[in-house]
């Protein structure tokens, strides 16, 4: 077994980079804190010596107002901006001596001041720790701060029953701009400002400081502090129907949804959709079950496993078994393929999703309106439309390309003859996933990657494993070469690259592969006359709740990102039928905080959450544990005793943030992690958790071990070793 170990992420916002300074100011403030109370200068802010002194405070400042103006003023930011009582007994300090024009308008600016010092010694001395430690639980607040959050502490600065000092230390921690929350704070503090000082006017009237708010001017200040965000959902609901203007609606529906594209993510929103009685129609140009099941998922594992049965076969000695050969036909390969298509077919079928009460419509569908939909010379009627048009293989403007007859995961099916020296252009999924099937079918394949790895998107160490195993297997790997165009050569298919000396390297090959990711499908179905924007990666730009601009129109899957994962498209399906067709009663924003997805290479590869590199992105502090698949005992009667588990856990705590796993059937394994991620449990619930032996699953129960071993309570064993050395003593 690997031994557990414990990383911590060194960034240089980490508590053990804090600088001197840090230490020195909290030095400071906490020194004078300190002071306050121990000198007992909260006596001078009583109300009753207030009022007792009154007269003096007056008659000192008839006699120097410059004088006295400007000591109140240094005296009121240092108090708010130490956080210490008494900002409220200043307020009607001033509201007394100065009157309530210019004491409101000093008390205004003091106060602001004040607050922004607390605001930015509270941002300098906490906000790096505290989101370095809780920054994934606070995406989505820190999301909607950037967004909104001058409505939020305008909100708060308007409501008395927050505490004041609390609002400035808090919104420190969050990425409100500095100028942001000065201006906000000077504004929406105003009217609280302007009822207390105006009640210092009254000083001599007023029995306590807590007479000065009474119950209905607390609900109007909270009603108050409520109207931004009304009003801001009142602005919201008026910019939604303003995206309609000069759009007629009709007066009626045909249908509470139309469905465009019948892939993972249309089939599985017009299922919900009929599930829950509501009239939706599916349309699909070309054929039922999208690129999943003709072009993708289906048909490349078919491939993989008849690849990997022949590597088998190549491993005959390992198993037992003297040198073997199989004969096979490439076609015959590649007609298994199409029958695996043909048994999945009925899943996705026309007849099948008729029964369960989809109408479902072959032809190619157009937008004529957010409210109708085109499709085989007929317009349907619609309250909401659903775009799941998938994606298709993004083909790079190379010279020469076309003249090449290059393949995608789209044609690639169409192949009855095994390509000899086959290119493949690209070293994400998809293209890992081919090169090596092809390789072990007996092609030469030359894989050319512009980075200096493969599967960039994984840890270093994955990449060296899955590198390792395709030079073993003959894939002559070339990284760190980068594309610049294809031409004949003396009659030969010939790709021009440059590597990272910038030389030029000609590639010779029979076919290539292009496998450089997807592109969404935004045109062919009227979506340019809907001027609905895109995002800088190409998808359709959706709000939380897979919204497009206008509120009816909705996208999923593919098309919509921001993960291009048959699952993640099911996953989005269930949010878009849902929030469509209860818009306006209930919605539910897209939950993507627990996505898995497997690369299905020998080793597979599988992940969820965090990985380091991602970790150290976004400076989350993590411990690792790991245990090598090599040390389990069914990986080594299965002669499958290589890679690993790694679990990135937060310091301390039994927390998964993340997990990667390289070896056999990683991407059953990760199942486990998954769901243990979304239910919020822990290594030591997995660790407790019965496993078969002997089963690959007992690797997930190991790796819970290594990290219970690291996290051993040592000085309770120094205790229980005693006690057990006292028994051994009894007589």
């Amino acid at each position: 077994m690997s031994p557990a170990k414990n990383i911590n992420n060194h960034s240089k916002n980490d508590s053990k980079n804090y600088p001197k300074q840090r230490i020195i100011i909290f030095t400071l403030i906490a020194a004078a804190i300190i002071a306050f109370f121990a000198f007992d200068l909260s006596h001078y802010l009583s109300f009753s010596y207030l009022k007792e002194n009154q007269l003096l405070f007056n008659d000192y400042y008839q006699a120097n107002p410059i004088l006295v103006s400007i000591l109140f003023f240094i005296v009121y930011v240092i108090s708010v901006a130490l956080s210490v009582p008494g900002a409220t007994l200043l307020t009607l300090v001033g509201g007394a001596v100065f009157g309530f024009i210019w004491g409101l308008i000093l008390i205004s600016f003091a106060s602001s001041i004040g607050a922004t010092l607390a605001f930015l010694v509270s941002r300098f001395l906490l906000r790096d720790s505290v989101q370095n430690r809780f920054g994934s639980h606070l995406e989505r607040i820190n999301e909607g701060v950037k967004k909104e959050g001058a409505f939020y502490l305008f909100t708060l600065r308007l409501v008395p029953v927050f505490p004041f000092f609390m609002i400035n230390l808090v919104m420190a921690l969050t990425p409100i701009k500095t100028r942001t929350f000065y201006w906000v704070s000077q504004v929406g503090m105003l009217a609280g400002t302007a009822v207390y000082v105006n009640a210092g006017t009254q000083l001599g009237q007023l029995e306590s400081a807590s007479g000065i708010l009474s119950l209905p001017l607390i609900i109007s200040f909270t009603l108050l502090g409520i109207f931004p965000l009304l009003a801001k959902k009142v602005l919201n609901i008026l910019a939604a129907n303003q995206v309609y203007k000069g759009i007629k609606k009709p007066e009626k529906f045909d249908r509470n949804l139309i469905v465009i594209g019948a892939g993972a993510a249309g089939l599985v929103t017009s299922y919900i959709a009929a599930a829950v009685k509501a009239k939706v129609t599916l349309i699909e140009k070309n054929k039922m079950g999208g690129d999943c099941l003709n072009t993708g998922c289906v048909p490349s594992k078919a491939l993989i496993r008849s690849a990997k049965f022949k590597s088998h076969v190549a491993r005959a000695k390992q198993f037992g078994f003297q040198d073997t050969e199989t004969q096979f036909k490439f076609k015959e390969i590649m007609q298994r393929v199409q029958r695996v298509i043909s048994q999945v077919e009925p899943h996705d079928s026309i007849e099948r999703y008729t029964k369960l009460g989809v109408e479902c419509l072959q032809g190619a569908a157009t937008i004529t309106s957010p409210f109708s939909v085109e499709v085989n010379g007929k317009t349907l009627t619609t309250k909401n439309i659903v775009i799941a048009t998938g994606a298709r293989p993004f083909i790079p403007p190379l010279e020469g390309l076309e003249e090449m007859g290059y393949l995608t995961s789209d044609n690639l099916w169409d192949l009855d003859t095994l390509p000899k020296q086959f290119l493949i252009l690209g070293g994400g999924p998809i293209g890992c996933e081919l090169a090596q099937s092809f390789a072990r079918l007996g092609s030469q394949v030359i894989q050319v990657e512009r980075n200096a790895r493969l599967m960039k998107r994984e840890d270093p160490e994955v990449s060296d494993i899955v590198q390792a195993r395709f030079r073993q297997e003959g894939i002559d790997l070339r990284l760190q070469h980068q594309a610049q165009r294809f031409a004949l050569i003396d009659g030969n298919k010939t790709l021009i690259c440059t590597n990272t000396k910038g030389e030029s390297v000609s590639i010779v090959f029979d076919e290539v592969l292009i496998a450089l990711g997807r592109k969404a499908n935004v045109s062919g179905f009227g979506f340019e006359t809907l001027d609905i924007p895109l995002t800088r990666q190409g998808t359709i730009e959706v709000n939380d709740y897979l919204q497009t601009k206008y509120p009816n129109i909705y996208a999923c899957g593919d098309v919509a990102g921001p993960y291009q994962f048959t699952h993640t498209a099911a996953h989005q399906a269930w949010y878009a039928s849902v929030n469509s067709l209860f818009r306006g009663l209930k919605a539910f924003k897209a939950d993507y905080s627990v996505i898995p997805w497997a690369t299905f290479t020998d080793p597979e590869v599988a992940r969820v959450g965090l990985n380091e590199l991602e970790a150290n992105e976004q400076n989350i502090a993590y411990e690792i544990s790991q245990f090598g698949i090599d040390d389990l005992d069914r990986a080594i009667a299965d002669e499958e005793a290589h890679g690993f588990i790694k679990v990135l856990t937060k310091p301390g705590k039994d927390k998964i943030l993340g997990v990667t796993i390289v070896g056999e059937h990683a991407g059953d394994l990760i199942a486990e992690y998954v769901m243990a991620m979304r239910h919020g449990i822990g290594l030591n619930k997995i660790l407790s958790t019965i496993h078969i032996y002997p089963t690959l699953a007992e690797a997930n129960k190991y790796v819970a071990g290594q990290w219970k071993q690291a996290h051993k309570p040592e000085k309770i064993l120094h205790w229980l070793e005693r006690f057990h050395q006292w028994r051994r003593n009894e007589r």
